[in-house]
Order: C-alpha cells, then structure tokens, then sequence
C-alpha cells in the first residue's frame, strides 16, 4: 500500500528508512529522538556530529546501524507557539525534504512518525493533516511505499469538527444486527419508569423514514450484468478519462495490484479495494453499490466501516488519504488493501 498508517515502535519497522523527529544538532534527545538514537547505538551520534545540525524544515540522511531500516532521516520539525510564525510551511517542508531525500537515493519505503506532535506542541489534528496532505501529493506523482507510524491511538486525532460530524453520522444511521424495534425500547423504558409518554407522542416516532430513490436507467443497468468486476473497473475509467496510473494512486492502491486486475478478467478483490477504487473514480453511492456487487459485496448498516464510507461519498470527500485517516481513528480497516 502506497500510504498505511499503522501502530508500531518506529525503531522495529523494517523499511529503507525511518524519519528522526530530531532536534536541530542532530545530538539526540528525548521523545522519538532518543529512541531512535539508543536503537541505532553509538556510531550514529558520531555520524551525525559530523553533519553539523540541521535547520528547521530541512532534513539530512544516515546510516541506520543497528535498526531494522537501511537509513535514518533525520528533520528537524518547528515549535508550535501560534500559528503565526510559518509553523505549517516549516512542517510542511520536513515531510517534502524528507521524501525529496528518499527519492534521492532510490529508496522504495519510508517510515514518518507524526513530527512535531509530542514535546514541540504541534496540535496533533493540525500535524496529521499537514502530514497527509503533503505525503498524499508526494504519492501522487511518484512510486513509494510510506508508513505513518503512531506509538498509540492517543497520538493520533482527527480534527473535532470532522470527528464529530462522523460519530453522529454513525450514530444516526448504525443498526445492530439484533435491535429491538423501536416499540421495544419504548415498552421497555416504560415499565422501568425511566419516561412517560403520551400515546400521541408515540406515532412520531413509528413512521417510516422516507426512502430515498436513486434513479438509474435500465440501459445502464443490463449493460454491466455481464461484465466481471475487472472488466467493469476497467470499463469505469475509461468512461472517467483517467489513466492507469492516476487511479491506482488515487485508489492508494501498489501497481503490482492494479497489474494483477488488469491482466485477470476473473481476479477477486476485497472489499476495501473495490471501495478504494470507487472512491479513486469518484463513484456516486448508486454505482460504488454497483462495483461492490459486481465482487460479491454490498453496504450494511450494520458496519460502521460502511457508514464511515457512506459518509464521505455522500459528502463529496473523495480523498482516500482523508477517509483512511478516519477509518484509523474509528479501528476500522483502510482502504487500499
């Protein structure tokens, strides 16, 4: 996957190179910093004495010693103090120097912790999305394999507005695969004496939700009957007028993947592919249900990952980068897999 966030102690993932969160003498500190050099042993420190330190927003690269990754780049993230003080742009530019290193020297993997986040004080909404969207335009135009590692859960945080609206779009359309009827739950709160309730103030509450109607012409619909999924997708985007590679990229999706799809007529995806995919090609619901079922899979209200799902297309989000940021913080799988 081209970008995967994932857990992990970024001195154990085994990648080309890991990114340092360093301070500028590039001496060793506390934090990721420390870390990385007590993993690494002695020879990096007398490595990087030699470097002569680094400025903010710059990056420089070493060996990696004794660490799983071949090399270490090492940057130096800005202080956050208000915002006012080119902050964003100096976090911005670790990210491209950093990528702009790798790329340099041919290196097909990198690991990112979230820089900047922890003793610097860089909100960590703000830092998230300074990272994604720098790392998703990085990906954009080149071939690379980057990881967005985070020690816990609690390092990671989607903005409160975006959280928000998510969690009450589950809340309102989440169904259990065993409610009780709604009549149930009234019943039952009736007898503990939690609420009364008028008779008049029940019927409300009984009508139907109004079903919205998707229109679509028969046409439409038996020209994609006898297409497999591979022929379908490969169908879509020529329709969309993107080429291979913009979807695959925009689908977060490797190459040898997208290699496979299109070389196999009957090929068998998951269901996160089918979707990033979708996404990728900004399908409307109506024709993400009808790519989904083309691979044997269909939407649930019963799964927030398909709520969370359902949220972004309806909204007009399409960026994959963003909704995989939501689906981590919700523990749910990520699109592109």
């Amino acid at each position: 996957m081209p970008l995967e966030i994932i857990r992990n102690d970024i001195t154990k993932v085994y990648v080309d190179a890991i990114v340092n969160a360093a301070n500028s003498s590039l001496l060793g500190g506390g934090g990721v910093d420390g870390a990385i050099h007590r993993a690494a042993g002695p020879e990096l420190l007398e490595e990087c004495r030699a470097l002569g330190g680094c400025n903010v927003g710059q990056a420089k690269i070493t060996k990696g010693y004794k660490l799983p990754a071949k090399y270490i780049i090492h940057t130096v993230g800005p202080v956050w103090s208000s915002a006012n003080n080119n902050e964003e742009k100096l976090l911005a530019d670790c990210y491209k120097n950093s990528l702009a290193l790798a790329k340099e020297h041919n290196l097909d993997s990198i690991a990112f912790p979230l820089i900047s986040s922890g003793a610097f004080g860089y909100p960590k909404d703000k830092a998230l999305k300074t990272a994604i969207s720098v790392i998703g335009d990085f990906l954009l135009v080149n071939e690379m394999t980057v990881y967005l590692v985070v020690y816990d859960k609690a390092a990671f945080v989607l903005s409160e507005k975006l959280f928000s609206s998510i969690e009450q779009y589950i809340d309102d359309n989440y169904v259990e695969e065993h409610p009780f009827n709604r009549r149930d739950r009234l019943e039952k709160r009736l007898e503990q004496n939690e609420y009364y309730l008028e008779e008049s103030m029940l019927l409300p509450m009984e009508a139907p939700e109004p079903i919205k109607i998707h229109k679509r012409s028969l046409d439409d619909v038996v020209k994609q009957m006898d297409k497999t999924f591979s022929q379908m997708l490969l169908g879509l985007i020529d329709e969309k007028g993107m080429t291979d590679a913009e979807t695959y990229k925009k689908a977060n999706i490797d190459r040898r993947l997208f290699s496979k799809i299109r070389n196999d007529i009957n090929y068998k995806p998951s269901k996160p592919t089918v979707i990033a995919f979708a996404i990728a090609l900004k399908l409307n619901m109506d024709e993400t249900k009808d790519l989904l079922l083309k691979a044997g899979f269909a939407l649930s209200n019963s799964s927030k990952f398909d709520i969370i799902i359902q949220y972004f297309i309806e909204e007009g989000n399409y960026n994959i980068f963003e909704i995989n940021e939501a689906l981590f913080v919700f523990d749910q799988s990520l699109l592109g897999v």
